[in-house]
This record gives structure tokens, C-alpha cells and sequence, in this order.
């Protein structure tokens, strides 16, 4: 038999790795000559670096790059040469983390340390490059992103303008002659889970705004920011991003991605699922074991159990799935398609003393699943 094990984290419990790492144990014991096949993913949430670390097999690279208030700070991201390719995760250096709660205003903030990031990639020879853009400080549009890579952005006086979220309003026409024509020869995939527009209700502004230190008064200022940049955009590109599921995510860095970079966006786990060559690794598996902490509404749209679930049913694996809670109702359950699903869970508990038991529920029910299949699987 052959087994792939895909899973996620269980988030402050067991990480990817040591799921695949347990359920390959089980496994074995289960079934001495089966093939096992060890594909740890994620969603493009934390730890995702980690996962991707693991496929493309590279290095940690430290650049001086700016953070979200133009302040020199070392940040870092995933480089493997092999492949000239570089993974980088925007909250490195545009992220919210980076700063006070004193200093989170993104009327304020920029995104130039993720293009000074991107810059570094592209120096280094890199002709795939994957951004993550969760957890960013940045209501800027892409404006400091595409600034470092060569962008100019010029109000109506002709006189460029500081890359921050309250000039938006600014911009009254973009140079495009001295872009890094690096940028032509590179591929960029943005791992995006949410499909907010640009602007408008919502939009980037109105629903994380909020998130990122702006008031009621700014956010209305930063909306009508956006509408007025998506308008030069278009002008100057021929592109409407509004009309781009996701351009709002991450302050706007969706639809800047689009645009400046010429990006696709992708789900995360989708993302994962590219570096792993998962579809072309499951063929011929009869199971695919897969897991994360929750299974709830959200796995529906975008999460790792249901990114594994799209690949496995092109192929007809079925998939079992263990949880550490199972949220869903019977019919929830049905429309996700999974053929055993396990909450590991084995007693009522408070949540640090189940996620402290967490190996052990799992292991638990890896067993009792093997046990299952082999009398499924026993002659007569």
C-alpha cells in the first residue's frame, strides 16, 4: 500500500513535521511493506517558512532592507540557488510585529523593506519568486514595494512622494522608465487566502485598517486613497484591479503585486502544493493522511485539509483526516468529501492540557485507524 502523509500543524501542539514523523511510526507497524511518502504542508500562515524551507531546500539569506517606518533593520527570507528561486514572507520586514502598538498607523507605513527584500532575490539571480503576504503593517498599495524596485511615483507638482498609505491621494502619475528590468526576467507567485477588493466596503482599508492602528477617520481617507491609485493604475496600465479577487489584501499588496510585479495570486496551500510537485507525487497512493487543529468553516475556502482534498479527488484517494476539534455539521462534512475523519480528542479537557496531550491523542487514533483499514483490507 502507499501512504501519503500531508498534513498541517496543530498549532502550539504538533507541527507538521512531527505528525508525518508519528504517522509514518503507526503506519509501519501497521503494515511493515508499505510506502510512505512524507509531504508536510501548510496554509501560508505561520510556519509556513519552515515548510517551504524544507522543498526548496535552501538557506536563509539576512538583508539590511527598511521596516514598515523606514527604519534599517535585518530581515530575512528562503534563497535556494539550485533553483534560483526565493521565498519571501512580506511580515519580515513590512510586518505589524515590527512595531509598538504606539507605532501601528497605517496612514504611516510603507511596504518599501518587502520590494528592498525582493531587490535582493533578484541581484541574486532569482527567476522565481513566491511572496507571503500575511501579517503585513502597510495600507500603501504596493507604493514602497514598487518604489525599491524602481517605480516612481509623482504627485501633481511632478515631485515624487514618500511611500506611505496617506499619500495615496498623491499620486498623480507613475514613471515606469527606470524599473529594474530584473523584474522581467522573474516569475511571482503571491500566496493569497482572502478575496477583498481594492477599495470600498470590502476593501483593504475598511476591513484591516482598522487592524493596522487607523481610525474611523482614516480609514475613510485610506479608502478613497485606494480608489484614487486603482484609477492611475488603471490609467497607466490598462488594469482595473478592483475587479481582481484579493488586490485588497494585505493593505493593497494584491492588487500592487498584479500590477508591478505582473504576480499571479494563488491560495497558500496551493503555493505549498506547487514547490511539494504534489499531484505528481500522490498518483497511485491509496491514502492520503492529512490533519490540522481545527476543522471548522474555514478548511471550506482555503485551508490545507481542503487544499489536499481538491488534489486527492482528481485522483480518487480517498483521505482521512485527524483534528484536534471537529466543527462541522454532517452535511459540512459530506461537501468536503472525506471518507474518515478523526477528532483526536479523547476525553472533555481545557485546551492547554490537550494540546499538551496532543501526541499522544494522535498516535491514539492513528492506531485505531490502521486498525480499521486492515480489517478492511484482511483477506475474505
Amino acid at each position: 500500500m502507499k501512504f501519503v502523509i500531508a498534513p498541517d500543524k496543530f498549532k502550539g501542539s504538533i507541527s507538521s513535521f512531527e505528525f508525518c514523523e508519528l504517522a509514518e511510526m503507526v503506519l509501519l507497524e501497521h503494515f511493515p511493506n508499505a510506502e510512505i511518502l512524507k509531504l508536510p504542508l501548510a496554509d501560508g500562515g505561520d510556519g509556513t517558512i519552515e515548510i517551504v524551507k524544507h522543498y526548496l531546500g535552501g538557506e536563509r539569506i539576512i538583508a539590511q532592507v527598511s521596516d514598515p517606518l523606514f527604519r534599517p533593520i535585518s530581515a530575512s527570507y528562503i534563497w535556494s540557488e539550485s533553483i534560483q528561486t526565493a521565498y519571501i514572507e512580506m511580515a519580515e520586514a513590512s510586518g505589524h510585529h515590527l512595531l509598538s502598538t504606539e507605532e501601528l498607523n497605517c496612514m504611516e507605513t510603507t511596504s518599501l523593506g518587502t520590494g528592498e527584500l525582493i531587490l535582493d532575490a533578484l541581484e541574486r539571480g532569482a527567476t522565481t519568486i513566491y511572496l507571503g503576504i500575511g501579517g503585513s503593517a502597510t495600507n500603501d498599495g504596493g507604493l514602497g514595494m514598487a518604489q525599491a524596485l524602481g517605480y516612481q511615483f509623482l504627485d501633481a507638482q511632478n515631485k515624487p512622494i514618500n511611500p506611505i498609505g496617506k499619500n495615496l491621494f498623491q499620486v498623480s502619475s507613475i514613471d515606469t522608465s527606470k524599473c529594474n528590468p530584473l523584474l522581467k526576467k522573474c516569475m511571482f507567485k503571491v500566496a493569497c487566502d482572502v478575496d477583498n477588493p481594492f477599495y470600498g466596503p470590502n476593501g483593504a482599508a475598511f476591513v484591516y485598517g482598522p487592524q493596522k492602528g487607523a481610525t474611523s477617520e482614516n480609514v475613510a481617507f485610506l479608502d478613497q486613497g485606494l480608489q484614487h491609485f486603482s484609477s492611475v493604475l488603471k490609467q497607466t496600465f490598462g488594469t482595473d484591479v478592483q475587479k481582481l479577487p484579493g488586490a485588497g489584501a494585505a493593505g493593497g499588496i494584491g492588487g500592487g503585486a498584479h500590477v508591478f510585479l505582473d504576480a499571479t495570486l494563488v491560495s497558500g496551500v496551493n503555493l505549498l502544493k506547487e514547490m511539494a510537485q504534489f499531484d505528481e507525487k500522490i498518483t497511485d497512493a491509496d491514502w492520503i493522511i492529512t490533519g490540522e487543529g481545527q476543522l471548522d468553516a474555514q478548511t471550506l475556502s482555503g485551508k490545507t485539509i481542503n487544499g489536499v482534498l481538491a488534489s486527492a479527488l482528481k485522483q480518487n484517494i480517498p483521505v482521512a483526516a485527524f483534528c484536534g476539534a471537529v466543527r462541522l455539521s454532517q452535511e459540512q462534512q459530506q461537501k468536503l468529501g472525506l471518507t474518515y475523519i478523526n477528532a483526536i480528542l479523547t476525553e472533555v479537557v481545557d485546551l492547554p492540557t490537550a494540546m499538551a496531550n496532543g501526541k499522544e491523542n494522535l498516535q491514539k487514533a492513528l492506531y485505531n485507524f490502521c486498525n480499521v483499514l486492515k480489517q478492511y483490507h484482511s483477506p475474505g
